[in-house]
């Protein structure tokens, strides 16, 4: 917000004037080509969602190709690994729930957010097929938060928890997180040490590369998750998530 104000983040989006008189002829022209590409019309931006990205592809990174550089890793690498997990699984023992949740940026608020009762109301449902106490479902629930958390830059060394103490490293597996927030451990899920416990189990069950890791030093900053939003529900939660610079 110091170096560009929220104002400042406008879209070159063209200056090939459409042929004829008038002052917008610029701005015709742009939308002539929105209009042919996507129907879309210049009344239809009152009410659309848009989203401007980085439209290049993944790729490798790397004289031996070992990292991928893309836009949108937080969290999409996550998302899919959960999505793909979930497909993957046949007979689960328990009923195995993909959650994909939006809006964390601003706080996880409104109906697609982890904070909205969507979750409840669609966990409500299964148990009532089940005749089973919502209370008793989520006390008897285990949740990964797949998020991601930083890997140690040299570049960026004073802002890291230093390897081999707590902070994640890359290519040394799946990040851990057993805490994560701000200023210490504000806004955060901390996982209790048999949370911590069963998922080491799993990953020596199933020979899962793994490492502890921190969302950058204690009193930097940091950042959170959706975790506390399902700890609060009384589910037992941790999170995990890859490494990113």
């Amino acid at each position: 917000s110091d170096i560009i104000p929220g104002e400042y983040l406008n879209l070159l989006a063209g200056s090939v004037p459409y042929a004829g008189e008038g002052t917008k002829r610029v701005m015709l022209a742009v939308m002539s080509l929105l209009n042919d590409r996507y129907d879309i019309t210049e009344e239809d931006f009152l009410s659309a969602e848009l989203e401007v990205v980085p439209s290049f592809e993944a790729c490798d990174i790397g004289v031996d190709r070992s990292f991928i550089g893309g836009y949108g890793q937080d969290d999409r690498v996550c998302a899919y690994a959960e999505l793909k997990a979930i497909f993957d699984t046949e007979t689960p023992d328990r009923t195995a729930v993909c959650v994909l949740a939006d809006k964390e940026e601003i706080g996880s608020m409104g109906v697609s957010g982890m904070q909205s009762r969507a979750f409840e109301t669609f966990m409500a449902d299964l148990c009532e097929q089940q005749d089973v106490h919502l209370r008793d479902c989520f006390e008897n629930s285990f949740c990964v938060s797949a998020d991601v958390c930083n890997a140690y830059d040299p570049t960026f060394w004073d802002v890291s928890e230093y390897p081999n103490r707590n902070g994640a490293r890359a290519n040394y597996g799946v990040g851990i997180c057993k805490f994560t927030g701000s200023r210490g451990k504000s806004g955060s899920n901390d996982a209790s040490a048999e949370v911590v416990g069963k998922m080491r189990k799993i990953f020596a069950d199933n020979g899962v590369v793994w490492q502890m890791s921190e969302l950058g030093k204690v009193d930097q900053g940091g950042g959170g998750t959706v975790a506390q939003y399902m700890a609060n529900r009384n589910i037992d939660t941790i999170d995990a998530g890859t490494p990113v610079f």
